[in-house]
């Protein structure tokens, strides 16, 4: 048969019934049309772009690159989904690692194609599962695309599986194969668009300050950067998400959306540290297309790219499809789009188990996926201010944070001793999303706890987590009355000891906006930091020395401020204003009924000081001795001496901007040095593993040399 793609798959429409078995049942319609015969062309494009793409994200995004920094410390908390999940010896980290990096070189090659794709979802997924902290909407999508590839037949074209058993070489894949993966990839972009409905994002208040990048200097000509922030960025990204995949299935919009979806991956890939994803998404772009539409390519292309790939047409049939009676042709016939029958195995026309079984998984999946964004009413332990941990809702974007400060306090339950722990000191660099979510504080809380034992402590945990929401009001999130260990958490019961959202001060926010453009425009050595509290709180703060000129005034509410080395107390009302002095505790008590909101105004003081013996030096600066310029301006025994030389040495240092190759240069040196150090140390973990020597004498050995030669680096994933 020469299936030229021209209907077979080509057009989403159900084969004609076989006139012979009656009017079909809506369920046997619907097996027919999803087991209907489909070109598998397509389909190996997509195994083979995401097999590369994950190749290239396991030394990346993935942590294999810094996985001794990552995984190898032991005295750090880990937020893993299931409690009794571990973090193997850093030795076996490495060697997961390259199982699933063999993982996805099998699905790129399509050898041992099911195994391959095992390999890699089942150590993605442990990886991922380790750790919530890291967990994004895009990795979650890789897993469910390794998940998908394992249950298609991707290995039936230009794969080496194809080439050891020539039965499944070159043969038809299933529609559903096909449909499964279009419809995964339409809900990322349907339901992002349904998220981005969220007020917040539609009001602008999602992503501010992006236009600033270069990426669109072109809208600059017409629009003002808050006009690109709201209708280029919000408004533009919620139409992208909105309507790009529902344009993709169709023929006459495809190609309008294949333009605007590629050039905003593009563009996504400029200006965000988001690993693969751009390409990634760029990649599934083709699955819309026609499913031959490779093998029209393929012929345009240079010589030396065809013979890698073969452009034979006649495609063989395949157990895993259906077929109706008018497609057979007896064995010897020359009939166009007809499936040749031999006396071995004829194709099946009625419905099997195996047909059954992938369109029922094709169902579920989609039930699935439907369901997951908005199952929040139930997981409600892992709610906050958002729904949800942070990955597999589809909501990319759409909530900015900023901490204002997290305060770890204690009491051991023994000795009585109160005082601080630095909430940092025990995780590492990348986990540090778990003070967003209850679930994860709940589980920080435990760890530390667990880690004091080991000094003869039981202790109360309280934590102090002050942050804002899209250009909210600072604020806490969590009640810092509650002790943490005493709190029992469900992953179906609400978080008791979160704050909510103070969502009727959302109004503030653009008057917010004035008021710090206003401050900042008067002095560029001003800070502003709007804050809210609950009735029957207080705020405790200390204000550094270099902040000398510190104030806090009342936008709302009442409240008392007490400094507490002095020993007094004041009260505001709405618009007074109070001086607090640096190298001092203070605390804000809010004594209204309703919430109190008012701000902090800081100057640096030190800082100035030290710009202006800057700009007097400067003024007398005739030649380019910065020191005799020093030494005529200021006294030897100015403390800020130092400091205003650096200022003016940078000042003064000549910057050479770089050029592009000398960025292409940097980029890939860069990655040359993050491959090297992922295979060296994989190396070691191996013959760790099979000599039985230690590695932490090989990793001792390597730190040496690195901190010699300074020119292994360990590399942070942001």
């Amino acid at each position: 048969m020469k299936d030229k793609g021209k209907q077979r798959g080509s057009t989403n429409t159900p084969k004609q019934m076989d006139t012979n078995r009656g009017v079909a049942s809506p369920s046997t319609s619907l097996l027919r049309y999803l087991c209907q015969p489909t070109d598998p062309a397509n389909l190996a494009v997509l195994r083979i772009a995401f097999g590369t793409l994950m190749m290239i994200d396991i030394p990346q995004e993935r942590g294999m690159s810094h996985a001794d920094v990552r995984w190898g410390r032991k005295d750090v908390c880990r937020f893993p989904l299931f409690s009794d999940l571990k973090v193997a010896p850093l030795e076996w980290m490495y060697i997961i690692y390259l199982i699933m990096f063999i993982g996805a070189l099998g699905i790129t090659l399509g050898l041992f194609y099911r195994i391959s794709c095992l390999l890699f979802s089942s150590t993605y997924w442990y990886i991922i599962l380790l750790d919530k902290t890291a967990w994004n909407n895009h990795s979650y999508l890789y897993g469910l695309m390794g998940i998908l590839l394992m249950a298609v037949d991707g290995n039936r074209c230009w794969s080496l599986d194809g080439l050891i058993n020539k039965s499944i070489n070159n043969a038809h894949v299933p529609f559903w194969n096909y449909f499964i993966c279009r419809t995964q990839i339409f809900l990322v972009y349907f339901i992002a668009g349904l998220k981005k409905l969220d007020q917040d994002w539609i009001t602008g208040y999602s992503m501010q300050k992006l236009s600033r990048n270069w990426v669109f200097d072109p809208f600059r000509l017409l629009l003002t950067d808050e006009q690109i922030d709201l209708f280029i960025v919000h408004m533009g990204g919620l139409t992208i998400d909105m309507f790009g995949g529902i344009f993709l299935l169709f023929d006459k919009t495809r190609p309008i959306a294949i333009f605007f979806l590629s050039s905003f991956h593009i563009m996504n890939s400029t200006m965000f540290s988001i690993g693969m994803f751009p390409y990634a998404m760029l990649a599934t772009l083709p699955l819309f297309c026609a499913v031959d539409w490779p093998r029209k390519v393929i012929p345009r292309l240079p010589k030396f790219l065809r013979v890698l790939f073969s452009t034979e047409t006649e495609i063989e049939p395949s157990s895993h499809c259906l077929y109706s009676k008018e497609e057979i042709k007896p064995e010897g016939e020359n009939l166009d789009n007809k499936v040749p029958v031999n006396s071995q195995s004829a194709p099946p026309t009625s419905p099997s188990l195996v047909h059954r079984l992938g369109v029922t998984f094709t169902i579920i999946h989609i039930a699935i996926q439907l369901f997951l964004p908005y199952s929040h009413g139930i997981t409600k332990g892992y709610n906050n201010w958002t729904n949800g941990l942070y990955g597999y809702s589809w909501d990319m974007m759409v909530h900015s944070w900023t901490t204002q400060h997290v305060r770890l306090s204690y009491k051991d339950k023994i000795s009585g001793k109160e005082g601080f722990l630095d909430p940092a000191a025990f995780v590492d660099s990348v986990g540090k999303r778990w003070s967003s979510h209850g679930d994860m504080v709940v589980q920080y809380a435990h760890c530390v706890a667990d880690i004091l034992k080991n000094y003869n402590m039981s202790v109360e945990l309280y934590f102090d987590i002050w942050k804002s929401m899209n250009k909210r009001f600072q604020q806490r999130m969590f009640d810092p009355r509650v002790n943490i260990m005493d709190v029992e958490w469900s992953p179906f019961k609400e978080v008791s000891f979160a704050m909510p959202l103070l969502l009727d001060l959302s109004p503030w926010r653009s008057k917010l906006q004035e008021m710090e453009k206003e401050l900042i425009d008067t002095s560029n050595y001003t800070d502003v930091v709007f804050v809210a509290d609950f009735p029957g709180l207080h705020l405790e703060a200390f204000i550094q020395e270099d902040l000398g000129n510190t104030s806090i005034t009342l936008l709302s509410g009442s409240v008392v401020v007490e400094l507490v080395d002095l020993k007094k107390n004041y009260s505001l009302n709405p618009g007074d204003k109070i001086q607090v002095p640096p190298g001092q505790f203070h605390k804000v008590h809010t004594v209204s009924e309703e919430p109190s909101c008012y701000m902090y105004i800081y100057i640096n003081t030190t800082y100035v000081e030290i710009m202006e013996k800057v700009e007097t030096v400067e003024k007398t600066m005739s030649e380019k001795n910065i020191s005799a310029a020093i030494k005529r301006k200021l006294s030897r025994q100015d403390p800020y001496v130092d400091d205003v030389r650096q200022e003016i040495e940078r000042r003064h240092t000549e910057v050479k901007e770089k050029t592009f190759l000398d960025g292409v240069k940097e980029f890939i040196t860069k990655k040359v040095k993050m491959l090297t150090r992922s295979w060296t140390f994989l190396v070691g973990a191996l013959q760790s593993v099979v000599l039985r020597s230690s590695f932490d004498d090989f990793l001792d050995k390597k730190y040496s040399e690195n901190e010699k030669a300074n020119s292994i680096l360990p590399e942070t994933v942001t």
